[in-house]
């Protein structure tokens, strides 16, 4: 058997209305391209690839049922989550807005974040919105139509760490760890304290919260060592494995999870839901599938900011400037950083009825030193993605159905529309 066919596994699903499927479907399907994988599928553990895929199949009420098979999906072996993180992130500040029920306070009230310890910003204006002002509803847009690393941080410090990563296990996504801001430079132990804020409406504070410290440490408790250089935040490079204990942790199977639980929350177990409002959903979905060049505020341009910018699977990423085609879209939340790159997606196909999961990912880092920025992402990562969703969606167009799927619920209206 070949390294990918022992590498295969079907993945038993947890969830109710998940089915098996007993045979070698996808090991087969990937070893006819080998011309495509062959370099990155004899060698999966040097590049810690792991791949989730789910089958969508609809019945006469088009109600789905999945089929979910597995490649290497180890919760234990570590990638760097990067800015998938922000996806669970934007998903609990929402939830926060409607727990509180708070007269006057919704996702797009105005939120002003201050400062009251070492290393926190204030933040009292955004000329990128319409009205100048940020809001979380504002946030969630960067967060989902370019990743913004700031807007991340926004509503992190707004839910807190503690509640944050108490409240993802509470749900069961008991992978999640996720003890500090993204691209801040700070010592570890001022994660711990999250902004004072206030939500202004019509000229009136309709609610505030003070500086908040985090009472529990949520660092991995033993060390996660990997590579064998790592350069130092001051440019010195130490020749020793660098410790991603510190960092964030979300496993593929949990992201992909977390997926459905925002797509098709009626087909996980409530547990694992999230307490959004019909309009939080169209707005998620909405701004998940959204083009930046569709995108009203803020302004991207099409140059800087490509279709594919953060769109791996299929397309490729940023440095792929051809436009994804109309009937084409894709929900999904994707990561990169440490020569790590994932992709977190559902696929639709308006025109050819298909729609499917797909969520993996794959690391390159040739010399083995972190945060020099020296990765094969253009190389070896963004390929590997776009070739891996291009196989999967050519199978998925000629896979035979039952009953075609109504996908009318992910039919949604843009900021601008598209002109392909």
């Amino acid at each position: 058997m070949s390294l990918l066919g022992m590498g295969l596994l079907l993945l038993g699903s947890t969830l109710a209305s998940a089915q098996s499927k007993p045979d070698k479907f996808l090991a087969q399907l990937l070893e006819k391209h080998t011309e495509k994988f062959k370099t990155l599928l004899e060698q999966p553990e040097k590049y810690r690839i792991q791949i989730l895929y789910t089958q969508i199949n609809r019945d006469k009420n088009n109600t789905p049922s999945f089929k979910t098979f597995a490649y290497r999906v180890n919760a234990q072996e570590y990638f760097n989550p990067a800015s998938t993180v922000k996806l669970p992130g934007l998903l609990m500040a929402l939830e926060k807005v409607n727990t509180l029920m708070v007269p006057g306070l919704t996702k797009e009230t105005t939120m002003l974040t201050d400062s009251a310890y070492a290393g926190q910003t204030k933040v009292l204006e955004d000329t990128s919105s319409a009205s100048g002002f940020p809001s979380i509803a504002h946030y969630i847009k960067k967060i989902l139509v370019t990743s913004d690393n700031d807007a991340y941080n926004r509503l992190y410090e707004f839910v807190g760490q503690e509640p944050l990563n108490e409240g993802l296990k509470a749900k069961g996504y008991s992978s999640l760890r996720l003890p500090i801001r993204l691209a801040t430079f700070l010592p570890i132990e001022l994660d711990q304290y999250t902004n004072p804020m206030r939500f202004i409406q019509n000229g009136q504070v309709v609610y505030q919260q003070g500086l908040v410290k985090s009472g529990k440490s949520y660092q991995n408790p033993t060390p996660i060592l990997m590579g064998k250089g790592n350069m130092t935040n001051d440019d010195v490079l130490v020749m020793e494995p660098r410790d991603f204990a510190f960092s964030n942790t979300f496993a593929l199977e949990d992201q992909h999870l977390m997926l459905r639980a925002i797509l098709f929350p009626e087909t996980v177990p409530a547990k694992n839901r999230f307490n959004l409002t019909p309009d939080d959903y169209r707005f998620v979905y909405q701004y998940m599938s959204q083009l930046p060049r569709e995108t009203a505020y803020p302004r991207y341009s099409e140059k800087e900011y490509p279709d594919a910018f953060v769109k791996y699977l299929l397309y490729g990423g940023p440095t792929r400037t051809e436009r994804i085609p109309g009937n084409i879209r894709i929900f999904n939340k994707i990561g990169q950083s440490f020569g790590f790159l994932t992709d977190n997606a559902y696929v639709v196909d308006f025109e050819h009825n298909v729609e499917f999961m797909l969520s993996a990912t794959v690391h390159v880092n040739e010399d083995g030193i972190y945060n020099d920025g020296k990765y094969e992402y253009d190389a070896i990562g963004f390929p590997f993605l776009r070739d891996l969703g291009q196989v999967v969606y050519n199978y998925e167009l000629q896979r035979k159905k039952k009953h075609q799927p109504d996908l009318s619920r992910f039919k949604l209206v843009y900021d601008k529309p598209a002109q392909n």
